[in-house]
């Protein structure tokens, strides 16, 4: 049936967690206070790395590119997420859909690519410690970065290209928070098995290979660690790793948890949730866990504080 013989949806509804105001005034200024957090903690963890020489190394090159993929994509939603928590029209028209679905999905899978090449790093720095200089130079890692965000952009134009050419006739409704990829899928009328079966080979290739990756990664360092032979040393190279591990458990887990188990028929408010989760707290929760849990950032800020204050109080004099 062609385009002419059908109505076609120019603009989508996006129905939000609530349509209670008192309720979307909370939200509104809970995501508000977070958004701002999430940009401000990312910008001066990007900010630190830049002035710290200490940290001019490949782990913060990456962290950096980390800080600013998270900060992208929580700009792709939260924005339009706010202005709709307090708009009587919760519109968004069909080109604008599409790109908030292509740069949310190229974003993340860019985060999951890195988040790979970031467990690479932990590798070479914990089980090839002698030749870590060598393998891990500045051009190398580079092209790593480059391959992370290629990689993620180029892996979101299929599914988006094939969402958006499916018909939605009437149904112009989005029960979600953003324009998320099964939500949109479901607007669909007709039959969408094969665009899920699409989804789910995208989800195994950018989101399960990286994944795997890192598995892989952490079985040889955990088995480096277990055979140092004192305390110290096993602390120490288990704290190169730990903020890592922690980010990769909180954005693999979520991640795996929405787009895997596609079958399995999560309610709209548990993917509302977990989509919050990864686009609100996840690139908040990010710069904290690297600064409360390294000690090479904890001494960069005191270090930069320290700076200011002797600052101010050569001002003050």
């Amino acid at each position: 049936m062609g385009r002419d013989n059908q109505t076609w949806v120019r603009e989508f509804i996006l129905l939000g967690l609530s349509s209670d105001w008192s309720t979307q005034v909370s939200l509104f200024g809970l995501f508000s206070i977070t958004y701002m957090v999430t940009v401000l903690g990312n910008f001066l963890i990007v900010l630190l790395i830049r002035l710290d020489s200490r940290l001019h190394t490949p782990m913060y090159f990456f962290l950096t590119n980390l800080s600013l993929v998270d900060v992208s994509y929580a700009t792709s939603i939260v924005p339009q997420m706010l202005v709709h928590l307090v708009a009587e029209h919760r519109g968004i028209p069909f080109m604008s859909c599409a790109a908030q679905l292509f740069f949310s999905l190229g974003l993340g899978g860019t985060e999951f690519v890195l988040l790979a090449v970031m467990a690479y790093d932990r590798y070479v720095a914990v089980c090839n410690p002698l030749r870590y200089s060598v393998i891990m130079h500045g051009g190398f890692c580079t092209r790593l970065t480059i391959a992370s965000w290629v990689s993620g952009s180029v892996n979101s134009l299929v599914p988006t290209a094939i969402t958006f050419q499916l018909p939605m006739c009437t149904n112009m409704y989005i029960d979600h928070i953003s324009c998320e990829l099964l939500a949109v899928v479901r607007l669909a009328c007709v039959d969408t098995s094969s665009n899920k079966v699409a989804i789910t080979v995208s989800s195994i290739v950018l989101l399960m290979t990286p994944f795997c990756l890192v598995l892989l990664s952490y079985i040889q360092i955990i088995s480096t660690i277990l055979k140092i032979q004192s305390t110290e040393g096993r602390k120490k190279a288990f704290h190169t790793c730990a903020s890592h591990l922690t980010v990769v458990v909180l954005c693999y887990g979520m991640a795996i948890f929405t787009y895997i188990q596609l079958h399995s028929s999560p309610s709209v408010l548990q993917e509302n949730l977990i989509s919050l989760f990864y686009a609100i707290f996840t690139p908040m929760l990010n710069p904290i866990i690297y600064s409360l849990r390294n000690k090479e950032v904890k001494g960069a800020w005191q270090k930069l504080l320290g700076q200011l204050s002797g600052l101010m109080s050569k001002l003050a004099t």
